[in-house]
């Protein structure tokens, strides 16, 4: 029986795009970076506090708190809420769930909110009981956390399609040559080949280039109707198509080396109008070079296995003057704010599809398709979304 198609997003409007900038140690808690992302998209937007009638939140530091407590924390009197712990895949599953209470009117405007912190001994402590499966059939045998996992999903990648460590160079190359360009990136300094070939081994075929580096920070933005967005005058972008599946090919795929984008991908590209080819923007989920790849062909960017190529072939770059992939320099030279990570794709193409990037502004971008990929348990991610943005009309 196949599943019953999306409907549209019509009527839905982003607004004002919020980066609290990235730190690689804080002693604040995860709640002040929640309460400094919600009083900057009050201050972008121009609206009073009490305008947020709904709350959506992604983080793993927040316990023992919760979207619930957060609400008495800001003396928010929300109608609707929605806690999202999907890691990278929160920022496009939070954009659907506000989008569609917009919609059916369970609320005007919801703050979608990523946000963690990063405490000396923080990241340790997360990966000691990151969920059962990894706690029981992991940790105990010495492979703590995700390096282990994703070196032998990119040594399978590696050793299935040809793949060399130079093809991953590009995706880190490119992106620290956008953030060079961006002011909230933590890692500006110029990464050369040799230095990435050099660079010191972590796991398998990782080297210290392809794996992120944990921080705090939090990435934010607003859900409200087309109309709202006008009234309040300011820019805004639109959806074109968005959707997400959880859990695919774990019966068929022993090493994960796609995630279930290819599955929902055609119907979302079909309902849109438009395809790979129309986007000026892809902003991928960056933990490591090879899940970018992977959503690259499984988005239909290249096929299968021709993602080495495709990143050769295409400067990738904000200023290459070809497909722009994570102008900001994404997590691997910005840095991972934990779930915030899943919403930075979603805030940054918001501010190039408005025209209102920090530095590195792509001239003349209309669409992106931001993806998203999350939930390391045990051997593989879980969750794959994706979403088609456009830029709306300026009020």
């Amino acid at each position: 029986m196949s599943a019953k198609k999306p409907a549209s997003y019509d009527g839905v409007a982003l607004v004002a795009p919020v980066t609290i900038p990235y730190v690689r140690f804080s002693d604040h808690g995860a709640q002040w970076f929640f309460g400094r992302a919600l009083a900057e998209l009050v201050k972008s937007a121009g609206i009073d506090k009490q305008d947020i009638d709904g709350l959506a939140v992604s983080s793993f530091t927040l316990a023992p708190d919760s979207a619930i407590t957060l609400t008495q924390y800001f003396s928010l009197t929300p109608r609707w809420i929605e806690q999202v712990p999907l890691g990278g895949a929160s920022g496009v599953v939070s954009l659907r769930r506000a989008a569609r209470a917009i919609q059916s009117g369970d609320a005007e405007v919801i703050a979608c909110i990523g946000a963690d912190t990063s405490k000396k001994e923080g990241f340790k402590e997360l990966v000691e009981n990151f969920s059962t499966f990894s706690a029981a059939a992991s940790y105990p045998y010495g492979a703590a956390g995700p390096n282990g996992a994703f070196a032998l999903i990119t040594q399978n990648y590696m050793d299935r399609f040809g793949a060399r460590r130079e093809d991953f160079a590009r995706i880190a190359l490119s992106q620290r040559h956008n953030a060079q360009a961006y002011d909230h990136a933590l890692i500006k300094k110029p990464l050369s080949l040799e230095a990435y070939l050099d660079a010191r081994p972590i796991a398998g075929p990782l080297h210290m280039f392809d794996c992120v580096m944990p921080c705090a920070g939090a990435e934010a933005f607003l859900v409200m109707s087309v109309e709202r967005a006008k009234s309040l005058g300011r820019p805004y972008v639109i959806i074109r198509g968005a959707d997400e599946l959880h859990n695919a090919y774990t019966d068929e795929d022993p090493i994960q080396y796609r995630a279930g984008w290819d599955i929902f991908a055609p119907g979302m590209y079909e309902r849109a109008g438009i395809g790979p080819k129309d986007m000026d923007l892809l902003y991928t989920y960056d933990d490591y070079p090879v899940i970018s790849m992977m959503q690259m062909e499984d988005l239909g960017f290249c096929a299968k296995g021709e993602a080495a190529r495709f990143v050769q072939d295409n400067p990738l770059t904000f200023d290459g003057g070809g497909l722009v992939h994570n102008s900001s320099g994404g997590q691997l030279s910005c840095g991972q704010a934990g779930s915030a990570a899943g919403y930075m794709g979603v805030v940054e193409a918001m501010r190039q599809l408005t025209g209102t990037a920090l530095g590195q502004q792509v001239k003349g971008a209309e669409r992106a398709l931001v993806s998203g990929y999350g939930m390391i348990n045990y051997d593989r991610g879980l969750c794959a979304t994706a979403a088609i943005l456009q830029t709306g009309e300026k009020a």
